[in-house]
This record gives C-alpha cells, structure tokens and sequence, in this order.
C-alpha cells in the first residue's frame, strides 16, 4: 500500500472483496488521503487473511507517513450520520494501539465481507498505526449503512487527526 496523507482522496483499492473496496474508497475519499491498494489474498478459504492483511499493511502505511508526527493535531473525532445510521470514531495517533469498537449487524456477509471482520479490521488498523480508537453505532439498522457509516467517521477524524497545525510533536513528552 501507498499513501499520501496530504492527498486529495483518489483511491485505486483491489482487495478481492467488493464492500471492503467500497469502503476504503469511501474511506480515502472523506479523510482527503490518497490510497493505493491491492491485495490477492487466499478468498477461496474466507475473507479473514485478506482482510487483516489490508488493515495492517494500511496501518503501517499511514504510520510510516506520519514520520516524527511533528506539527499533527493528533486527536481527531467524528459523529457522522448515514440515512438512519449514526457512527462515532475518536482517534489518538500518539502512539498507542488500542480499540474499542462497539457495534451489531444484522446481516452475517455483505457483498464478500463478514460482518464479524469489520470489528477485526479496525482493531488490525490501530495495532500497525500504532493508534487508539474508539468506534461506535449510536443509532440505525441497516448493517451496509452502519459500517460505511464507520468507515465514514474514520476518515473525517483521520482527516483532523492528521493536519498540521503547529510545529512541535503534540505531546508533554516531546515524543510519540
């Protein structure tokens, strides 16, 4: 994968599973980083391998993009909704890898995707970006809304997250 974090959101992803390229495009698109991906992974077995593997090597991308991570805002939220569906997603990149992802699905795949590996993915992410991240479905139904609404709230805390806004590394610790 490569990444500019001061991109204009183009994305060329190819994963092999449709709904996760629909949301890592969606992804690029909102949080203004550019993306490109591809991953032939073992889909002939299940969606596991290829989904972990896209989120670490994604993580890592934007790890290694954020450098020293001098000048980043580095706390970043987001509350967006998505017809009946309402996510949140707050974001720490100081350094830290943890995950709390609160949500259910009705529907057990969609389009290629196992519902249970969208918890997995985010959970991969912040493990490879070093990152702490708090997801969570506030309202809504519809499992296609619920995640994209997900995705949709990462990308805009990542797009704060990620900004310059200053010189120093924003921490007491004058590391991360």
């Amino acid at each position: 994968a490569t990444i500019n974090l001061d991109g204009t959101g183009t994305s060329s992803i190819e994963t092999g599973v449709a709904f996760l390229d629909h949301m890592l495009t969606s992804f690029s698109r909102h949080s203004g980083i550019d993306v490109q991906l591809s991953c032939n992974g073992d889909l002939d077995v299940d969606d596991h391998h290829t989904v972990e593997d896209v989120a670490l090597v994604l993580g890592k991308a934007i790890e290694e993009a954020l450098g020293d991570k001098k000048g980043i805002e580095r706390y970043g939220w987001a509350i967006i909704p998505m017809d009946e569906a309402l996510a949140r997603c707050s974001i720490d990149l100081g350094g830290r890898s943890y995950c709390v992802f609160r949500a259910e699905f009705r529907r057990p795949v969609i389009q290629g995707l196992s519902t249970e590996m969208v918890e997995h993915f985010f959970v991969s992410l912040s493990r490879t970006m070093n990152a702490n991240l708090h997801l969570a479905i506030l309202e809504g139904q519809n499992t296609h809304h619920l995640i994209e609404a997900l995705f949709k709230s990462l990308a805009y805390a990542m797009k704060q997250a990620v900004r310059i806004s200053g010189t120093r590394i924003p921490s007491t610790k004058e590391a991360l």
